[in-house]
């Protein structure tokens, strides 16, 4: 089970040449249940909800872990590549933060689209899209610590226009337990 998009999910692998029974087998089973494929976007949909960071959008080169708020997975004291930078950033502490926001205003804030925070430019978008899980419309963005409390208000400027947003608690979508 992999859980990437936080559900439940499965890796299979099988000789290529095998690929396309399998797909044919599996739909075949599941058309009783409503099986569909879902592809990539359905996956980003998965990932945002959930905070899931996508290397290249919300981590890069000019991020790092704690800032990000994967400081969980850093173990220090192991001698990793850059540890002893990520030290120093921990003693002087983070200067922005990655936090998630929803949209008040209409509009479906897209990766690039500026974020102002307190009055200023703070940063841009890493993440944002529609959620049908929640009927609205959710994003990630870096800005300032000093900004980054829940609740806080944003603007997004989409297509020229600047959209007010807040800063909410993540995971986005909390899977209700049976």
């Amino acid at each position: 089970r992999t859980g990437y998009t936080g559900e439940d999910g499965f890796e299979i692998y099988i000789a290529p040449e095998k690929g396309e029974y399998l797909w044919e087998e599996l739909f075949r089973a599941g058309e009783p249940y409503g099986l569909v494929p879902a592809g990539l976007a359905a996956r980003n949909t998965l990932r945002l909800e959930m905070k899931f960071p996508l290397y290249g959008s919300d981590i890069t080169e000019e991020t790092n872990p704690l800032e990000a708020g994967l400081g969980w997975i850093v173990k220090f004291g192991t001698g990793f590549i850059g540890e002893n930078r990520l030290r120093e950033i921990k003693s002087e502490g983070i200067k922005r933060k990655l936090i998630g926001f929803e949209m008040i205003d209409a509009g479906i804030a897209r990766e690039g689209y500026p974020v102002i925070s307190g009055g200023e430019k703070a940063g841009k978008v890493t993440s944002g899209g529609y959620s049908p899980s929640l009927d609205k419309s959710i994003g990630m963005a870096y800005v300032p610590v000093e900004n980054s409390d829940i609740g806080s208000a944003l603007s997004i400027e989409i297509r020229g226009r600047r959209r007010e947003a807040r800063i909410v608690p993540t995971p986005f979508y909390k899977r209700k337990r049976s």
